[in-house]
């Protein structure tokens, strides 16, 4: 095919040895459970309770003898490294009751003149970001290698013309859970929007410094009219599955946060692209093969564009559970996603980057048999848990990367 060329239909995956040929995740047995057509992060959360509920801190009156409203400032509103809320990617306003943040939507094309609607998220550009209010990410200068960034040229006009990089939404989106307890890994998924070979949400803009940006795609090929939803219920065939709102028109699009944790702070993030079939199906996200090209496994060490991201297969369970986390939960539609520990974020780390290397762990029968199971919040919390031996790989396998790459930028931090 040619670049831009979604005509092919991409078959369904099935969990056949592991998550996917590339994955180390066998759990032998599992057969099939009720299909799922929804994504599964942020799209399974009972009925009205708000997105940030499970990971929101409660306010400092409680147990005091003063009102809330006698509480000063937090501290990070007189210094954003300190402790206290903080909004990070600042181009748009977060909607916490609803879980959303409206952001600026952009119209650029390929060469051949279709249209490409994306996003900008991230920046190796630290003048730009603090300009835009977009997140500052000097990892991604090392993510400028193979297919991994698409190349890009600010025109007269100041749109954004790629040299490649096509995504199909038309697939519907469906997973098949395991059968109880074992809900993951599922038994067949499809992503519901499946890039070419040529797609990755990253561009070398070569006419402005040479610098990369995250630029997920969250429509394609479709005119201004056919993406018109300013008021919710978008076509799905047509835009991303993370999409709530779009309006060409009023020139932005409403995204879906997720929520989650980074050095037992609790976040929101957004959850774009990835690079494998299973991670694109169980986040509702796009599936981008170009980030295939990123190696994986080296996080912090020299010229590595990734952070890890820490997720849980066999956390507690129960939808009125405070300790609730993990895939099979998830799976369950028991709250609001897995509820993943990420790496470093800005303000609180150096090394922050929106592309994550997925770390899946898995608590074993002696730590859950002693009663040491318990929701994990904080990277080094996990990493020594692994260390005791209570957390391992899935089935027992050695801890550490899986091979998979997701695309989240941070949003929000709650403390």
């Amino acid at each position: 095919m040619e670049p831009g060329d979604t005509r092919e239909e991409y078959p369904q995956e099935e969990a056949r040895d592991g998550l996917t040929r590339r994955s180390v995740l066998a759990r032998a047995g599992v057969v099939g459970g009720a299909a799922l057509a929804v994504p599964l992060v942020g799209a399974l959360a009972r009925p009205g309770v708000a997105l940030a509920d499970e990971v929101a801190p409660a306010p400092p009156s409680i147990g005091a003898d003063v009102p809330l409203t006698y509480f000063g400032p937090s501290p990070s509103q007189v210094q954003k490294e300190l402790v206290g809320p903080l909004q990070l990617l600042r181009t748009g306003e977060i909607d916490f009751k609803e879980g959303t943040i409206t952001i600026p939507l952009y119209k650029g094309q390929l060469r051949n003149g279709t249209a490409v609607w994306y996003v900008l998220t991230d920046t190796s550009d630290k003048d730009n970001a603090d300009a835009l209010g977009l997140l500052h990410s000097a990892k991604l200068r090392y993510a400028n290698v193979g297919r991994a960034a698409r190349r890009g040229r600010i025109e007269k006009n100041t749109s954004l013309t790629f040299d490649a990089g096509a995504v199909d939404f038309r697939p519907a989106h469906a997973i098949t859970p395991g059968s109880e307890p074992n809900l993951f890994p599922p038994t067949s998924f499809q992503p519901g929007a499946v890039g070419d070979a040529h797609y990755s949400p990253l561009v070398v803009i070569e006419n402005a410094g040479g610098h990369v940006y995250n630029a997920p795609i969250v429509a394609f090929g479709a005119e201004a009219g056919q993406i018109e939803f300013p008021k919710g219920d978008p076509d799905y065939r047509r835009v991303h599955d993370k999409v709530v709102r779009i309006s060409p028109k009023e020139g932005t699009v409403t995204l879906k946060l997720i929520p989650g944790f980074s050095f037992a702070k609790p976040v929101f993030y957004l959850t774009l692209d990835a690079s494998e079939p299973l991670p694109a199906t169980m986040e509702g996200v796009t599936l981008a093969p170009g980030l295939r090209d990123i190696t994986l496994g080296r996080d912090d060490s020299a010229f590595s564009a990734i952070e890890r991201l820490f997720a849980i297969v066999n956390g507690p369970r129960g939808k009125d559970n405070p300790q609730r986390q993990g895939f099979n939960s998830a799976l369950a539609g028991e709250g609001q996603g897995p509820l993943n520990v990420i790496g470093g974020i800005p303000t609180v780390a150096t090394d922050y980057s929106p592309l994550w290397d997925v770390n899946v762990g898995e608590w074993t029968k002696t730590a859950i048999d002693k009663g040491y199971r318990s929701r994990v919040i904080e990277e080094f919390q996990i990493l020594g848990l692994v260390q005791g031996g209570h957390i391992t790989g899935p089935g027992g396998a050695k801890f550490g990367s899986t091979g998979f790459i997701v695309n989240c930028p941070l949003v929000h931090r709650f403390l």
